[in-house]
């Protein structure tokens, strides 16, 4: 299997959605980092991305919204977030 720039920004993406926990991200970026091989012309920068993936779980490294934007932005990427209010909590506080 190869891996490309999209694979890694969508994989990101669904952890951002709560697509996929914690977890599974980091069980995704370590089966990668043994199976996969990398689209050449972005060799380092997945090979990077997708390690630091691989250690978001441990308490030392973790992975926060930043890390997550700027992964992003070196895949070429951009985010954009949208906040709306829970339409089940309008008249909810009085």
């Amino acid at each position: 299997m190869t891996i490309c720039r999209k694979d890694v920004a969508m994989k990101i993406a669904d952890y951002l959605h709560h697509h996929i926990t914690l977890v599974e991200l980091v069980d995704w970026a370590e089966s990668m980092m043994m199976e996969a091989d990398f689209e050449d012309q972005d060799f380092e920068t997945l090979r990077d991305i997708i390690s630091r993936l691989g250690l978001a779980d441990v308490k030392a490294f973790g992975m926060t919204w930043e890390d997550s934007e700027g992964f992003l932005s070196r895949l070429g990427y951009h985010t954009h977030i949208i906040v709306a209010e829970n339409s089940g909590m309008v008249g909810a506080e009085s």
